[in-house]
């Protein structure tokens, strides 16, 4: 587990809910690694709260697939075999299809409203691939992925897509080549995003699958080799 400093700060008594939370983005970020155990009764004297909480988040995250709860051995971090990443993304590309047909059948006030947070985070994206911040890439990466989702308002699908977003994170930053194509990926994303203020749903399709099975690719290519994600 991850050392008692690198941990949350929380005020008070935290709720399950913030520390599933503060977990899920400790992990995604790759200070708890895959496989790694994850000690209830440590993380809690840690926290300094009871039990309960840190039970009811570690819960949360394991009905998620986050975490992965063994039988008379505890609860463990997720190892992403190339499978799951073959898994994720082609789910990703469902859920973005059809968030990409909800958001134009809405009406161009509401593509207008997205298209406006997905520039923001295209422009931070810019700023931090030219600092090479492999991190912040990551977050903004899926943010502005999360983003299109929640752009069509509908609420089921932004909960399925939380769980890819954090999944996906872990496939990149758990990765050593994460991003090799690094001089694309802001065009990459900007195309997705003309295309859908132009309202081309045909090509707007077609880029989306193209730029999950692009990631795909990119994100199994040193790892054919290898039973899992380390």
């Amino acid at each position: 587990m991850a050392a008692p400093g690198a941990l949350f700060a929380l005020e008070g008594r935290p709720t399950a809910q913030l520390i599933a939370d503060q977990l899920r983005e400790q992990i995604v970020q790759g200070m708890f690694r895959p496989g790694e155990q994850i000690n209830e009764s440590v993380l809690a004297s840690q926290l300094n709260t009871s039990r309960g909480p840190v039970r009811e988040a570690l819960q949360r995250l394991c009905q998620e697939g986050i975490l992965v709860s063994r039988r008379n051995r505890g609860v463990f971090v997720l190892e992403l075999s190339i499978d799951d990443i073959r898994e994720i993304y082609a789910v990703r590309e469902a859920v973005e299809t059809t968030a990409a047909d909800a958001l134009l059948d809405a009406g161009q006030e509401q593509v207008d409203g997205t298209c406006q947070v997905l520039t923001s985070v295209i422009e931070d994206m810019a700023k931090q691939v030219a600092a090479s911040d492999w991190q912040a890439i990551a977050r903004l990466d899926m943010q502005f992925h999360t983003a299109f989702v929640s752009g069509t308002g509908n609420t089921r699908l932004i909960r399925i897509y939380e769980t890819l977003a954090a999944e996906s994170r872990m496939c990149i930053l758990n990765l050593a080549v994460a991003y090799p194509r690094i001089d694309v990926l802001v065009q990459e994303h900007q195309n997705l995003l003309d295309l859908l203020a132009a309202g081309d749903r045909e090509a707007l399709h077609k880029a989306i699958a193209r730029h999950m099975q692009k990631a795909v690719e990119d994100l199994t290519l040193s790892g054919e080799e290898q039973e899992s994600v380390v």
